[in-house]
């Protein structure tokens, strides 16, 4: 049984992931939706048409804000995961490196997983049993 003070903290660090893992999606949907000759000069390097970026940006906003709304979070971890998955493929098939892809997908789950008890029962991490 791990004591209330110990829940408290995961779910505060659980926060402070989630909140790190959030924010580059969140700014690379303003960017989408603000536009600019850098973000379609961007999106042409990626081989992404200019006509995707408001597509993309709604795509990345609303993943975003079904992972922030507790009552969604796990469907919203699965699909920015899936979004995630996308743009890391997009970035190798350039050859360009996934290191921060990976990162982010590790915050989205590891943030969900010390902040949301129910994931906790669903996939419990056990010490050594002998």
């Amino acid at each position: 049984m791990i004591s209330k003070n110990k829940v408290g903290a995961m779910v505060w660090v659980g926060r402070g992931l989630t909140t790190l893992a959030a924010l580059p999606f969140i700014m690379s949907a303003v960017m989408k939706f603000m536009g600019g000759p850098q973000v379609v000069q961007g999106m042409g390097h990626f081989g992404w048409p200019e006509s995707m970026l408001i597509t993309l940006g709604v795509l990345e906003a609303g993943s975003v804000a079904f992972y922030l709304i507790p009552k969604t979070a796990v469907l919203g971890a699965i699909i920015l995961t899936g979004y995630l998955g996308g743009a890391l493929s997009t970035h190798l098939r350039i050859g360009e490196p996934v290191y921060v892809h990976v990162v982010l997908g590790f915050f989205i789950w590891g943030g969900l997983y010390l902040r949301e008890s129910r994931l906790r029962e669903l996939i419990p991490l056990r010490k050594g049993e002998k």
